[in-house]
């Protein structure tokens, strides 16, 4: 069965689809098969792989709302997962359609679950899946937790970082309590790290004092390349593994995963 991950931060810009990204990008370089699940109508994860949105016939979307369907056309999990240019890394793309998807699933039966469901036709084939969640805590990001073996939280170092995440951690305890209780918190990211300034250093006290144990030792810097990346369709640590963004990504892969 693969280890599964939610990166889970209602607050947008703040590192969620770059961490998913990289870190999916360093197992996949290990030699470890690996699925990212874009979990986000801007499609930034689907992008940032080099998969052109334009061209999809299906996507998340198409499984959600029909993998219990029998009939005829009826989105497979094998039809909507499409390869990435990093070998042994795969994706489940989104369009705009995603958007849909919270009021396509409002009254279904188990709605809460259906990515859980569809991807029990992955637990063969990878030993990694990341969800790279959407900037809110709708019925996606609950789907994404209640499929997630470990919760991962990236918090960007600027002012108001805190800001959210007790109704965040409300929201996994939730769903601990009544879907997943498997449910874990992995630790806390800091991304977006700027040692110019004392913001970030105050930060990072901050974050650390209010998550004691739960902070990862690895920051992520604020990187031009990591920014650059995604306009050329791969991760950054592809892009320029040199580069202090990627160099720190390795760390945290390192650290996240005992293995590595």
């Amino acid at each position: 069965m693969p280890e599964t991950y939610a990166i889970v931060n209602q607050k947008g810009g703040v590192g969620k689809t770059t961490t998913a990204l990289n870190m999916a990008a360093c197992a996949a370089l290990r030699g470890k098969k690996v699925l990212v699940v874009d979990g986000d109508a801007q499609g930034n994860a689907t992008s940032g792989l080099g998969v052109d949105r334009s061209i999809l016939d299906q996507c998340l979307y198409d499984l959600l709302t029909t993998q219990a369907d029998r009939s005829p056309g009826a989105a497979e999990f094998g039809d909507v997962v499409v390869p990435t240019p990093v070998d042994n890394l795969w994706l489940v793309p989104a369009t705009i359609n995603v958007a849909g998807l919270d009021m396509a699933l409002a009254s279904a039966i188990g709605r809460e679950t259906k990515l859980r469901q569809a991807l029990r036709g992955a637990q063969e084939r990878y030993d990694l899946i990341l969800i790279d969640t959407a900037p809110s805590l709708g019925l996606l990001t609950i789907n994404s937790l209640a499929a997630a073996q470990r919760v991962l939280i990236p918090i960007q170092c600027e002012y108001y970082a805190l800001e959210g995440l007790s109704q965040l951690l409300e929201v996994v305890h939730l769903v601990q309590a009544q879907i997943n209780p498997g449910l874990e918190i992995a630790g806390v990211v800091l991304t977006m790290y700027d040692r110019r300034t004392n913001l970030s250093g105050e930060v990072e006290a901050e974050v650390r004092e209010n998550f004691s144990g739960r902070v990862f030792r690895t920051v992520i810097p604020r990187n031009v390349r990591l920014a650059e990346a995604p306009s050329y369709g791969v991760p950054a640590v592809m892009y320029d593994g040199n580069c202090a963004g990627s160099r720190a990504y390795w760390r945290l892969y390192q650290e996240v995963f005992a293995d590595a």
